[in-house]
């Protein structure tokens, strides 16, 4: 079985974790930090929108099970892709709204996406949302993952 990974930064990641998981066609999900130059970063760093970090959700999931397309629109209708650097009550550079990519396929997917929701008139504004090559994906600490699960909660405010 040929299984991929994505990897989307909506916000908050504990709403966004709990939103992919519940997907049939997902394996696994992770919460962690990319797109910041600093390694290994922590929480507590990365919350002081200095380290470049976004919050963000990998998914491993299998792609005959799952399409990337029908990713990236569960990926849009959780947040508010025209907000930059913020979701919700949370602002700063780590709650931006990105993709980090994994291969040619996904940027090609994700900006064709993107182009397509602009073109439709989907939203009052231009997506700002940020399609990257995927660098360095760091795990967060093991009390965020699956946050929302381990205290009997459904979801936060996404």
């Amino acid at each position: 079985m040929a299984i991929e990974k994505a990897v989307f930064g909506a916000g908050c990641f504990w709403g966004v974790e709990a939103r992919f998981s519940e997907m049939s066609g997902v394996l696994d999900t992770a919460v962690g930090y990319e797109g910041g130059e600093l390694e290994h970063p922590t929480y507590k760093e990365v919350c002081t929108d200095r380290t470049g970090h976004a919050e963000v959700v990998e998914v491993t999931f299998d792609p005959s099970r799952l399409s990337y397309e029908t990713l990236l629109d569960t990926f849009f209708s959780l947040h508010d892709p025209t907000q930059i650097n913020r979701q919700g009550p949370d602002w700063g550079s780590q709650y931006r709204s990105a993709i980090f990519t994994n291969s040619e396929e996904q940027y090609r997917q994700a900006c064709s996406k993107i182009a397509d929701l602009n073109a439709s008139g989907a939203y009052r504004q231009r997506i700002a949302t940020q399609v990257q090559p995927s660098t360095t994906f760091w795990k967060a600490e093991e009390y965020h993952q699956r946050y929302l699960e381990k205290r009997g909660m459904v979801s936060c405010h996404i």
